[in-house]
């Protein structure tokens, strides 16, 4: 089974810039997908690429703001976010899915990471 392990999260200030990596554990074919929670909150889809790093989409709210990308040499997806505010702040998660189908509902990905706190501040 793919075994995925985010880095890059921390505090950052309104306005702000972050860059999330995930790894993962070998070359693996498929879709590759980023969630975010936020307390009380549902899971909420963020984005994904497939495993070449084409064919991406994003959710609503970040559409315009963050950016994915992925290197498949380096097995790494990356979330680029930018113009951050406090409604960003939530655990980031990535997840893997065996086919390259979009997929933007938690139940349809076979992985997942063990997530990555991103704090905005006011």
């Amino acid at each position: 089974q793919v075994q995925l392990v985010e880095s890059g999260g921390g505090l950052v200030q309104a306005g702000g810039s972050v860059r999330l990596s995930c790894v993962a554990s070998e070359r693996a074919f498929g879709w590759y997908g980023w969630f975010r929670q936020a307390p009380g909150k549902e899971r909420e889809f963020v984005g994904g690429v497939n495993w070449i790093g084409a064919s991406a989409v994003y959710g609503d709210s970040v559409k315009g703001r963050f950016t994915i990308s992925r290197e498949h040499t380096k097995n790494t997806m990356y979330l680029d976010m930018t113009s951050l505010t406090p409604e960003d702040t939530a655990v980031y998660v990535c997840a893997y899915r065996r086919d390259v189908v979009v997929t933007t509902t938690a139940s349809g990905y076979d992985s997942w990471g063990q997530g990555t706190q991103v704090t905005v501040s006011s």
